[in-house]
Protein backbone atom coordinates (compact mmCIF):
# COMPACT_ATOMS: atom_id res chain seq x y z
CA UNK A 1 0.00 0.00 0.00
CA UNK A 2 1.36 3.43 -1.05
CA UNK A 3 1.63 6.78 1.45
CA UNK A 4 -1.53 8.19 -0.57
CA UNK A 5 -3.62 4.97 0.47
CA UNK A 6 -1.95 4.71 4.01
CA UNK A 7 -3.09 8.20 4.66
CA UNK A 8 -6.59 8.23 3.41
CA UNK A 9 -7.07 5.03 5.33
CA UNK A 10 -5.81 6.39 8.19
CA UNK A 11 -8.33 10.04 7.98
CA UNK A 12 -11.03 7.50 7.27
CA UNK A 13 -10.30 5.73 10.64
CA UNK A 14 -10.34 8.71 12.35
CA UNK A 15 -13.79 10.13 10.90
CA UNK A 16 -15.29 6.99 12.15
CA UNK A 17 -13.82 7.24 15.61
CA UNK A 18 -15.38 10.93 15.76
CA UNK A 19 -18.83 9.46 14.18
CA UNK A 20 -18.38 6.80 16.81
CA UNK A 21 -17.59 9.11 19.46
CA UNK A 22 -19.38 12.35 18.94
CA UNK A 23 -23.61 12.64 19.50
CA UNK A 24 -26.07 11.68 16.70
CA UNK A 25 -26.28 14.26 13.57
CA UNK A 26 -29.92 14.13 13.87
CA UNK A 27 -30.01 15.69 17.19
CA UNK A 28 -28.12 18.45 15.59
CA UNK A 29 -29.83 19.15 12.48
CA UNK A 30 -33.68 18.18 13.88
CA UNK A 31 -33.98 21.66 15.11
CA UNK A 32 -33.87 23.67 12.31
CA UNK A 33 -35.55 21.29 9.82
CA UNK A 34 -38.61 21.41 12.44
CA UNK A 35 -38.70 25.03 11.68
CA UNK A 36 -39.48 25.18 8.38
CA UNK A 37 -42.67 24.95 6.66
CA UNK A 38 -44.35 22.86 3.87
CA UNK A 39 -43.54 25.74 1.22
CA UNK A 40 -39.83 26.09 2.54
CA UNK A 41 -39.17 22.46 2.47
CA UNK A 42 -39.80 22.00 -1.16
CA UNK A 43 -38.25 25.19 -2.05
CA UNK A 44 -35.17 23.69 -0.11
CA UNK A 45 -36.01 20.61 -1.73
CA UNK A 46 -35.84 21.78 -5.42
CA UNK A 47 -32.30 24.01 -4.84
CA UNK A 48 -30.40 20.79 -3.44
CA UNK A 49 -31.80 18.78 -6.85
CA UNK A 50 -30.96 21.83 -9.19
CA UNK A 51 -27.13 21.97 -7.39
CA UNK A 52 -26.71 18.35 -8.05
CA UNK A 53 -28.07 18.48 -11.55
CA UNK A 54 -25.58 21.18 -12.00
CA UNK A 55 -22.38 18.48 -10.91
CA UNK A 56 -23.89 16.10 -13.78
CA UNK A 57 -21.14 15.19 -16.43
CA UNK A 58 -24.38 15.66 -19.64
CA UNK A 59 -23.37 14.28 -22.61
CA UNK A 60 -22.61 16.11 -25.45
CA UNK A 61 -25.14 16.15 -28.85
CA UNK A 62 -22.96 14.07 -30.99
CA UNK A 63 -22.17 11.59 -27.61
CA UNK A 64 -26.04 11.29 -27.01
CA UNK A 65 -26.45 10.84 -30.77
CA UNK A 66 -24.53 7.95 -30.99
CA UNK A 67 -25.66 6.79 -27.70
CA UNK A 68 -28.97 6.27 -29.52
CA UNK A 69 -27.91 4.75 -32.33
CA UNK A 70 -26.11 2.51 -30.43
CA UNK A 71 -29.01 1.36 -28.19
CA UNK A 72 -31.66 1.13 -30.93
CA UNK A 73 -29.19 -0.89 -33.11
CA UNK A 74 -28.57 -3.48 -30.13
CA UNK A 75 -32.40 -3.47 -29.59
CA UNK A 76 -32.90 -4.20 -33.22
CA UNK A 77 -30.53 -6.80 -33.31
CA UNK A 78 -31.63 -8.61 -30.15
CA UNK A 79 -35.08 -8.42 -31.11
CA UNK A 80 -34.60 -9.95 -34.37
CA UNK A 81 -32.36 -12.66 -32.77
CA UNK A 82 -34.96 -13.56 -30.42
CA UNK A 83 -37.87 -13.97 -33.04
CA UNK A 84 -35.67 -16.10 -35.32
CA UNK A 85 -35.08 -18.58 -32.22
CA UNK A 86 -38.78 -18.22 -31.18
CA UNK A 87 -39.65 -19.57 -35.02
CA UNK A 88 -37.31 -21.85 -35.13
CA UNK A 89 -38.61 -23.54 -31.95
CA UNK A 90 -42.25 -23.64 -32.73
CA UNK A 91 -41.64 -25.04 -36.40
CA UNK A 92 -39.32 -27.63 -34.29
CA UNK A 93 -41.94 -28.37 -32.10
CA UNK A 94 -44.78 -28.11 -34.41
CA UNK A 95 -43.23 -30.81 -36.54
CA UNK A 96 -42.28 -33.14 -33.72
CA UNK A 97 -45.59 -32.75 -32.77
CA UNK A 98 -47.08 -33.65 -36.06
CA UNK A 99 -45.14 -36.60 -36.40
CA UNK A 100 -46.09 -37.82 -33.36
CA UNK A 101 -49.50 -37.71 -34.14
Amino acid sequence: MNREMRRLQAKEEERAKKRRSGAPRSQKKGGKEEQLNIFQRIRKYLREVRSELNKVNWPSQQELRTYTIVVFSVTTVLTLIVFAMDWAFSRLVINFLDAII
